[in-house]
């Protein structure tokens, strides 16, 4: 648990990480990630709880280990290189920290640097390099000590689309690589499912779900985590016998047995995924945009009665004029229910 001036900040939070495996935390800003990372780097003491490094203590009612003592390396978004000091010098001060040999400092150095692409650079200035090349002496600087756990902080979120793209890649392949243990912070759900093994969706100093991200995807646990994942259409309704009645007058009636659960008020969660071309056309609406991209237009249809629309996005391999009538049918076993909290 954490407070500040008698604030909640975090609370329920029992997170169990494995070693070698990646865990990210997604969500929006102001839901408490950056601070649960403060809290495991040692930077901040919590309120209440224990949090163990390698079945460590480093913090509790009682005990509360320094961040140099915790083994641990960090990645923060501003990349927090000393601009005075050369690559090579940022690269081995933590190795200088921890008293190691010259000699096996410039070694461990020329390595780090090698893995993240910037060999031969321990000369040059960070303020001469791209943001992308100095995210990637941070990168080094973190890796070179082999900490038993890495912590990022948005590592990527300063830097261009296509820029943060490759990156995410690389960490990903170099996290693998190393076998390291690794926490990562970011509020992009595309980044956090590159990288992790696990995702934590948090939302107001809570986590929603703790998933593989493929879980996710097809079991998420609330309308809360489906909302920011941006899944599909979540819809207000009733569920009935035959089916579900939603906001607005559209009724879908499903075509097989209904799958056990209680009748009565809630949200209906309609996958992306869960949209078809077929006879059916449970659904019928109209395009209202459409964008090519990976071979398919990525199209968004507009359903429902004009006070109470909602939007999908389907796949198809055809263009579409705006405002097209469109009939689509539904992969009903996709659909999710979530019934009204009592």
């Amino acid at each position: 648990m954490q407070r500040f001036a008698n604030q909640t900040i975090l609370d329920g939070i029992d997170i169990r990480l494995e070693p070698g495996k990646v865990l990210a935390l997604l969500g929006p800003s102001g839901c408490g990630k950056t601070t649960l990372l403060k809290l495991l780097a040692g930077l901040s003491r919590p309120v209440a709880g224990r949090i163990a490094i390698g079945g460590t203590t480093v913090a509790d009612d009682r005990t509360f280990v320094p961040p140099e003592k915790r083994g641990l390396g960090m990645v923060f978004q501003d990349y927090a290189l000393w601009p005075h000091m050369s690559v090579g010098a940022n690269v081995a001060f933590p190795l200088e920290v921890r008293g190691t040999a010259r000699r096996e400092r410039s070694e461990r150095v020329a390595r780090a640097l090698r893995m993240v692409g910037l060999a031969g650079y321990e000369e040059r200035a960070p303020g001469s390099l791209s943001g992308g090349q100095q995210q990637r002496v941070a990168l080094a600087r973190a890796v070179v000590a082999r900490p038993r756990v890495l912590l990022f902080d948005e590592p990527l979120s300063n830097l261009d689309r296509d820029l943060r793209e490759s990156l995410c890649g690389e960490i990903g392949q170099l996290l693998r690589e190393l076998g390291t243990t690794a926490v990562y912070v970011t509020h992009d759900h595309e980044e956090a499912f590159a990288l992790a093994d696990t995702v934590a969706v948090m939302r107001a100093g809570k986590v929603c779900q703790i998933a593989p991200p493929e879980l996710l995807v097809n079991e998420p646990a609330s309308p809360d985590v489906v909302e920011f994942l941006k899944l599909g259409a979540l819809r207000q309704g009733v569920r009935t016998e035959r089916g579900w009645r939603l906001a607005g007058g559209l009724e879908l009636i499903c075509p097989d047995s209904m799958p056990g659960g209680p009748s009565g008020p809630g949200h209906l969660f309609i996958p992306h995924a869960a949209l078809r071309s077929g006879e059916r056309q449970a659904l019928r609406g109209h395009v209202v945009a459409q964008r090519f991209r990976g071979g398919h237009y990525a199209t968004t249809v507009r359903v429902g009665s004009d006070h109470d629309a909602f939007e999908l996005a389907w796949l198809t391999d055809r263009r579409m004029p705006a405002l097209h009538p469109v009939g689509l049918d539904l992969d009903w076993s996709r659909l999710r229910w979530f019934p009204q909290a009592a």
